[in-house]
């Protein structure tokens, strides 16, 4: 297997069929942990958006024509007092996981992200020792409120 990891951003042009491949995957092999489909395009044309204030990027590792791996990174335009960018989805294809290739796209996405990384993981999710391994620490207690709509 060689995986080729492609960077996508603004000045990409991305096609809707190939964001719409982008989030059947996430969907589909971020398991339980994932959102909807609607949600996951959202997260996904901001960090391709080239509109003041939004933006990030997307990297994609591939084998052959087989997405292996996909990292979501949405910039949050603020710096210090909250981190630059917030990792919104990594996912590996089942068939892949366990091949080091989590870790791999985890230090490709640090080296090209610029300024800090901020992510939620649940507590229960096996993910979490990967974003530890690679240097992500929880200095911090998240708690949310929310409202009924």
């Amino acid at each position: 297997m060689e995986l080729k990891i492609e960077l996508l951003s603004a000045i990409d042009t991305v096609t809707t069929l190939e964001k719409q491949k982008i989030v059947e995957f996430l969907h589909e092999h971020l398991d339980q942990y994932g959102d909807s489909k609607e949600d996951i395009m959202k997260a996904l044309e901001y960090a391709l958006s080239d509109r003041p204030g939004q933006g990030g990027l997307v990297l994609l590792g591939q084998d052959e024509d087989t997405i292996a791996t996909c990292v979501v990174i949405n910039k949050t335009g603020m710096s210090g007092y909250i981190p630059e960018n917030i990792l919104v989805y990594i996912a590996t294809h089942a068939d892949y996981r366990g091949k080091g290739i989590g870790k791999k796209i985890m230090k490709e996405t640090i080296e090209r992200t610029k300024g800090d990384i901020a992510l939620h993981v649940e507590a229960n999710n096996p993910a979490k020792f990967l974003y530890e391994k690679v240097g992500f620490t929880n200095p911090y207690l998240e708690m949310r409120l929310k409202k009924n709509q």
